[in-house]
């Protein structure tokens, strides 16, 4: 069995809407649970502990979320960050039945060391860098490797096919010939110039453009992503 899982506690959250943004100066992140036969649950939790177990977790690895004493297996369904000091705003937790095959995603590690990339100075071109995969939650891995090692000269090429996908788990809209990642030939001297050259913009136009958006909107009275958080919390709330 290749389920690792990793615990993270909550509680249920009464306030809603603006009163957020106070639970947030306190280091508290507000969340929603929600599954496929349950009601979505108001959350909340320390931010602190979310973090560490999201870097371990990502949205690919089981986690036990601990509710006033009951455990429930979740995925990490969506996260939502603040604009401007990127701070973790709103989670969103999905709620799983481990008898019942999932949607999700897995990400691809890329390891090893490249003969061509470090010999000859081809550059790593990565073309998936997650899998879309169907599998039952006990089967679910933090990460799928590809070893660029095999990567010897230019235009050698890493394919689905290549990968070790671990049993239980069937990847979707790909293809066994797919190309995962390539030793691309670096570009030319010319080649590069080229990208290079922008067209120019007017720095008139553009300071009247803003003027005029500036003059037409209103101040947000919150960041565009917390919106976009409470708006589908309370989706979420009334299914």
């Amino acid at each position: 069995m290749n389920m690792e899982t990793l615990k993270l506690e909550a509680k249920k959250r009464t306030i809603q809407g603006k009163h957020n943004f106070a639970l947030r100066r306190t280091g508290v992140i507000p969340a929603v649970m929600y599954g496929k036969k349950t009601d979505a649950v108001s959350l909340e939790l320390a931010e602190q502990d979310f973090n560490k177990v999201f870097k371990t977790a990502g949205e690919s690895t089981l986690i036990d979320l601990v509710v006033d004493g009951a455990t429930s297996k979740v995925l990490v369904a969506d996260v939502a960050h603040d604009a401007v000091s990127d701070r973790v705003i709103h989670v969103d937790f999905h709620k799983v039945s481990l008898t019942e095959k999932l949607h999700t995603k897995i990400p691809i590690a890329f390891v090893g060391e490249s003969l061509a990339v470090k010999g000859m100075g081809a550059v790593l071109v990565k073309s998936v860098h997650e899998l879309d995969v169907e599998c039952l939650p006990t089967a679910l891995v933090h990460e799928i490797p590809a070893d660029i090692s095999v990567l010897l000269k230019f235009g050698d090429a890493i394919h689905l096919k290549d990968l070790v996908i671990p049993p239980g788990i069937t990847v979707k809209h790909l293809r066994d010939t797919d190309v995962i990642a390539t030793a691309a030939e670096p570009r030319s001297e010319e080649e590069l110039k080229s990208l290079e050259e922008k067209p120019t913009e007017s720095v008139e136009a553009v300071e009247v453009i803003k003027k005029e958006k500036a003059e037409g909107e209103e101040e947000e009275a919150a960041p565009e992503a917390e919106k976009k958080a409470e708006k589908k919390e309370k989706k979420e709330e009334k299914k």
